[in-house]
Parts: structure tokens; C-alpha cells; sequence
């Protein structure tokens, strides 16, 4: 492992600010802000934040360290290609792939190199921040711009070994390996089911790398505050907030390494959510007033009762702990959308599940707070957000109900709805039996998955379309004839119910890898010969374009009745967003 001093000189470092679009808070937190609520000030007012003004806060000194992804990557080899493969030319990527089937004992590799049914690719995945051994990544594979090969469909990664990478002159240089990946390659079509010349050479193996290691993160402190004594304060301040089990035993998450560098746990609740973890650390107090916590909770009260200063207020009240429930949950009876988010979103991380029904609505109803409500909702692990969870499964969003059953299924819901099972050796399998549009959602990242929402999704007569290179599935009436062609192979076929969720165990029978499955399932969708509808990754993100609630809340009251309150639009009497 390389000296703390030199792992810090080498990560690309940057505020608190721009963590990702989930910090957008974050200067907020830093600097602070005042809205309406308190710019009329009293003098009661000017002393709350004048105290305010005196708190010192951990983001004042430090900057967050670790939460860049790190790309790791290297060249490869793909076989079991139906003759569009190529001979690579001589350059550094052939040589140093010559170089890893030569330690690997490979026979005559230049001679395999050549084969049509085998073709050089570079590969890369990224390793997020927080990453720990066994976690498993993304990974792309693609045909380098001087090779000739047509194709990639239906090929087999070979186990490549995945490091840092420079070029320096010709030749690769590598770094430490950090990642290991193999697999089938999911050349991925657009959803008429067909592939252009550039889609055909680009492949992807959901979840298909497993990290060899784990990755720190930490805080830097800023150069005019680096000290042992203010490493060891700024921890101890962490450390009487956060805690984590490490071992059975409860520690503090904050470790002071150097008087520049502190190293952080992570605790389970932020797991899943560590741009939230860093922004909060950032709002922990280091340094308050004389009785200056009762002043402080007061100001913020006032602070989360108006929406311009209540994402900040909430964040700051959430850094302080149990202190902050109370006020948190004040702030769930306002009649402000962004004010309610807020705060319930604060008391999720707290433990407090008074906060489910809320983030639900939100996730339900508001497109701008869809992915922080539904990450909030992850770590309620009791029976109020189990069943706020199991209530959007229904929606006619894809993106919602997706997103509740991954929160489900990331809690390590123990709901047999959720539960599913591996189908063959391809990918996970879960069929829900909710309300709601017919949907089959199917994964290109994370890990193979297929999950059915709804128990009835037939396939039209007459239909007939292939799942790889040896299975073709044909419909007849209400019966599906699914067959296996291999060369020097007794042929195999199975017959069952014209239907998604058969000829899916079926094709799992005959060997169907998962590019197999998700081909058989875009072709039946561009025939139109399956009523579902089929949607991929449909996750909500944070930073896809969505505006913030007030944002939402304007538009929509545009075209409502000016009589009607922004309440009603948060209360479910306005479903815009269920459509997405």
C-alpha cells in the first residue's frame, strides 16, 4: 500500500460542494443561508445567529477525500465469436495482451489472436468510493478503433484481471490489480431489437467485475489548519455523533491518521448513500458557544420552517442527532412540500420511521424528490417502510416501482414478494404478483436481473423469435415452443404456456445466457407480439435534469385551479409524474 502522504497527493480532491448533485446542499450546509423566516430580524433573532455565526463546523476545516470512482482497465481477449472476429495489429494493447496469455500458460497465442472466433477488446469498469473486497462493478468491452472485428454478439469475456492503466511512450504500464471480471457479453441493441455497426462492437457484463480490495475515504484538512491537536478534535467531534459495528465491537467512525488526513467508516445507514454521509459529517459542530446548542435547535427550528433554509436546516439537525427529533418532526406538519421532504428525509437517517408514509408520498407524487426519498426509504427497515415500499409497487411510474422494489430488495427485505430466485445460471428472477401496468423491467448494470411485475403477460400467436445464436422460441395459440439447435448435439426443445415468465424458466433450461434472455425479450417487444411494457434500469437518478420540488410544485400549480393549495398537489390529488 502506498504511503498515506502519496495516496493523498494522488487523489483528486475537491469541496464538499461537488461531491455529486446529491451535495448541491452542501455549500449550504457550509455557509449557511437565511430566508424568509428570519430576515426581518428581531433582536432574539440577530442573537441566534450570531451564535450560529460562532459555530464552528467540520466542513470549515476539511475537505472530503476518497469519493472520486477510480477506473481500472486493461486489454482482453473475447472468444466463442461466430467468425466476426480479427487479428489485432502490433501495438502496445496486443502486446500486452500476448503478455497475460503467455503468463497464463496460453499455447500458441498469437495462432488464437488470429482466429475469426476471437477478438482483442479493451475493458474498463470503475471502482465507486467506499467500495469494499467483493463488491461487484460494471464493466464495458470494446473493440479498439484499429481492429477490424464486425461483432461481438455472443461472445465470452476470458478472465481478465483489471489495474490502473498509463500509456507512457508505446508500451501499457499497470498498477496494482484491483478488480477481476469474466462473462458473457451483453451486446446491447436499442429496443427495436437491432444493431448498428458501433453498437455491435460495444458490450457491457452487468456486475460482471469483483473488487480485490476496498477503498478508503476520509477527510483532508485544508492547509492552514493541518494539526495534530485540531485531527484529533475534528475526530472526536465525528466520533460523538456517528458510530459503526466493526468486528461486534461499536466504535466511532472518524480514525485522525496524520494531522492532514482523517480516515471514515462507514456507518450501515449510509451504505447505499455516502454523498448524504459526507455532507452531514461536513455539518457536525466542532466548536459551539457557551449553552449555545438550545440557541442553536431554536434557530434552526425557524430555519426548517421555511423552505429556502429548510434542506440546510435539516441537514445541520441531522448532524446534531437525537437532540434534533423533535423539531424534525414539527417540520412533518408544515404545509410546505419542501419543508415536509426535508425534514422526513432527516428523521429516515435518524431511525425514525414516523418518516416512511411521507417519503412515500414524495417518492409517489414528486419527480424532483424520487430519488432521495426512495434512498431515505432503504435504510427503514422496520414494518412502516416495508410497507410504504410495498405501496409504490403498484405505481404506473417505472422508475417508482423499480426503484421501491430495489429498495426492498437492498434492505434485505425479508417479504417473500421480493425474495425471487436465480433463474439457471443467468440472472435473478422475481416475479411480483401487484397491481398495476403489466411491466417487465430488466437490468443493464448492477447484476442480471429480471423482475415481472404482474403474474399475466402473454405472447401474441405467431410470433417467433431467436434468443442467441441457438435458441428460437415460436408461438402457436395459447402454447410456446422453445428450441435448442447445437451442432453434433441431439437438439432440445421444451413446450410450454405462451407467456413471459414459462418461456423464460424454459429458455433458463436450455442454457439461455442473459444477453440470450434480454434478446428474446426485445425481439418479442419489437414484434409486438408481447403487450408488457419492457424498460431497462429504471432507477431514478439524481442527476438526470429533475428540478428541485418548489420547481415542480410551480409548474403544476400553472395548471390548477389557483384555489387549490400546494398541499393538495403534495398530497397525491395531482399525479403528473406517474407516467415517467
Amino acid at each position: 500500500m502506498a504511503p498515506m502522504a502519496e495516496l493523498i497527493r494522488k487523489e483528486k480532491t475537491f469541496t464538499f460542494s461537488n461531491v455529486s448533485w446529491l451535495l448541491i446542499g452542501a455549500i449550504a450546509v457550509l455557509t449557511g443561508c437565511a430566508g424568509p423566516a428570519i430576515r426581518n430580524q428581531s433582536p432574539e433573532v440577530e442573537a441566534l445567529l450570531n451564535i450560529e455565526a460562532e459555530t464552528r463546523l467540520v466542513g470549515d476545516y476539511v475537505i472530503p477525500w476518497g469519493m472520486n470512482s477510480q477506473r481500472i482497465e486493461r486489454a482482453a481477449l473475447v472468444t466463442g465469436l461466430a467468425g466476426t472476429g480479427s487479428d489485432p495489429p502490433p501495438n502496445a494493447r496486443r502486446q500486452s495482451l500476448l503478455s497475460d496469455m503467455q503468463t497464463r500458460g496460453v499455447i500458441r497465442p498469437n495462432s488464437l489472436l488470429a482466429s475469426p472466433t476471437t477478438s482483442l477488446t479493451w475493458v474498463h469498469g470503475y471502482l465507486p468510493p467506499g467500495v469494499q473486497k467483493g463488491d461487484r462493478f460494471d464493466v464495458a468491452v470494446e473493440v479498439p478503433a484499429d481492429c477490424d472485428t464486425m461483432s461481438l454478439a455472443d461472445g465470452w469475456l476470458m478472465e481478465t484481471r483489471l489495474a490502473e492503466m498509463a500509456i507512457i511512450g508505446s508500451r501499457i504500464r499497470d498498477g496494482h490489480t484491483l478488480g477481476i471480471v469474466e462473462g458473457p457479453l451483453l451486446v446491447d441493441p436499442v429496443s427495436s431489437g437491432t444493431l448498428d455497426s458501433k453498437s455491435k462492437i460495444r458490450a457491457i457484463i452487468p456486475g460482471g467485475g469483483v473488487s480485490l480490495s476496498s477503498r478508503s475515504i476520509g477527510l483532508i484538512l485544508q492547509p492552514e489548519h493541518r494539526s495534530v491537536a485540531l485531527s484529533k478534535r475534528l475526530g472526536d467531534a465525528i466520533n460523538s455523533r456517528f458510530h459503526t459495528i466493526i468486528q461486534s465491537s461499536k466504535k466511532g467512525v472518524a480514525t485522525p491518521k496524520t494531522d492532514r488526513f482523517i480516515e471514515l467508516e462507514i456507518p450501515a445507514e449510509y451504505r447505499h448513500n455516502l454523498a448524504r454521509y459526507i455532507q452531514v459529517i461536513g455539518a457536525v459542530a466542532v466548536v459551539e458557544p457557551h449553552n449555545g446548542r438550545h440557541a442553536r435547535l431554536d434557530l434552526l427550528r425557524r430555519q426548517l420552517s421555511d423552505p429556502v433554509t429548510a434542506p440546510t436546516a435539516a441537514l445541520r439537525l441531522e448532524a446534531i442527532g437525537k437532540q434534533a427529533i423533535s423539531i424534525l418532526r414539527e417540520g412533518l406538519e408544515s404545509k410546505d412540500a419542501e419543508v415536509r421532504f426535508a425534514s422526513a428525509e432527516a428523521l429516515a437517517y435518524l431511525g425514525e420511521s414516523v418518516a416512511a408514509s411521507h417519503l412515500a408520498s414524495a417518492a409517489r407524487n414528486l419527480r424532483s424528490a424520487r430519488p432521495a426519498a426512495l434512498a431515505a426509504l432503504t435504510v427503514i427497515d422496520d414494518a412502516n417502510g416495508i410497507d410504504a415500499l410495498q405501496s409504490l409497487l403498484s405505481s404506473s411510474s417505472a422508475e417508482t416501482r423499480y426503484g421501491a422494489f430495489r429498495a426492498l430488495w437492498t434492505m434485505d427485505s425479508p417479504i417473500p414478494l421480493v425474495r425471487g430466485e436465480q433463474l439457471g445460471s443467468s440472472c435473478g428472477f422475481h416475479v411480483l404478483n401487484v397491481e398495476g401496468p403489466t411491466l417487465i423491467h430488466a437490468t443493464r448494470s448492477h447484476h442480471p436481473e429480471i423482475v415481472l411485475f404482474g403474474t399475466e403477460h402473454p405472447l401474441a400467436d405467431g410470433m417467433r423469435v431467436e434468443a442467441g445464436p441457438a435458441i428460437v422460441v415460436v408461438v402457436e395459440g395459447s402454447m410456446a415452443t422453445c428450441s435448442r439447435f447445437d451442432v453434433d448435439v441431439p437438439d432440445r426443445i421444451i413446450e410450454t404456456k405462451a407467456e413471459a415468465e414459462s418461456v423464460l424458466r424454459a429458455l433458463a433450461s436450455l442454457d439461455a445466457t442473459y444477453p440470450d434472455i434480454i434478446q428474446f425479450l426485445q425481439q418479442a417487444t419489437a414484434q409486438r407480439a408481447l403487450d408488457s411494457r419492457l424498460a431497462f434500469d429504471s432507477l431514478p437518478k439524481s442527476n438526470d435534469g429533475r428540478g428541485s420540488i418548489h420547481e415542480e410544485i410551480s409548474i403544476r400549480n400553472r395548471s390548477i385551479p389557483a384555489m387549490e393549495s400546494v398541499e393538495a398537489a403534495f398530497s397525491g390529488e395531482s399525479s403528473t409524474d406517474e407516467s415517467s
